[in-house]
């Protein structure tokens, strides 16, 4: 696999990036090459209506997840991000471009997901205005926190991703690997 990393060699793969980056994309994908299971978070923390778990359900339900032997997590819900990091033995960032990331997220809108609950339906309200907010605003907060958590665990495997070109050629890579 490109940038030196055999994704073979992991069990715990955490996938994280902006809204619209593709995680759930590159998610499917690896889980198909590796067979690792694939947990997308947003269809374990959204809940009829757009409502959440408390905080206690939501980090007991993110323990039990990666206490499993082998996954492939994607999604940011910051709130558990360090315990998800600290587990993982490889950490995949998707750090793709603000616009492209944008309109992925508008081409998506309407569209059945995978990755979401099936009961859910997007809706152009204030909190999908508040949702391409934090899209847009992802390199003030988010992404500093990533970059942080990096920082404070140097061992282990991250790989930076930059384009949805390099997202392609990584899966390409696999899938001759495979």
């Amino acid at each position: 696999m490109g940038k030196n990393i055999n994704i073979f060699e992991f069990n715990k793969i955490l996938i994280v990036g902006n809204n619209g980056s593709g995680k759930s994309y590159l998610s499917r994908k690896l889980g198909e090459i590796t067979q690792i299971p694939i947990i997308h978070l947003d269809n374990e923390y959204w809940q009829p209506n757009w409502e959440t778990p408390n905080k206690e359900e939501w980090n007991n339900k993110i323990d039990s997840i990666i206490e499993k032997d082998s996954w492939i997590i994607d999604g940011m819900h910051t709130s558990t991000l360090n315990k998800r990091f600290k587990k993982a033995e490889l950490i995949i960032f998707l750090d793709i471009n603000r616009i492209t990331c944008l309109l992925g997220v508008l081409r998506r809108r309407g569209k059945k997901r995978t990755d979401m609950p099936a009961y859910l339906e997007e809706k152009i309200d204030k909190n999908y205005i508040k949702f391409c907010r934090g899209l847009w605003n992802f390199n003030k907060i988010r992404k500093k926190q990533i970059v942080e958590l990096h920082k404070n665990n140097p061992n282990k495997a991250f790989l930076v991703l930059s384009s949805r070109r390099e997202v392609e050629k990584i899966i390409s890579e696999l899938i001759n690997c495979s």
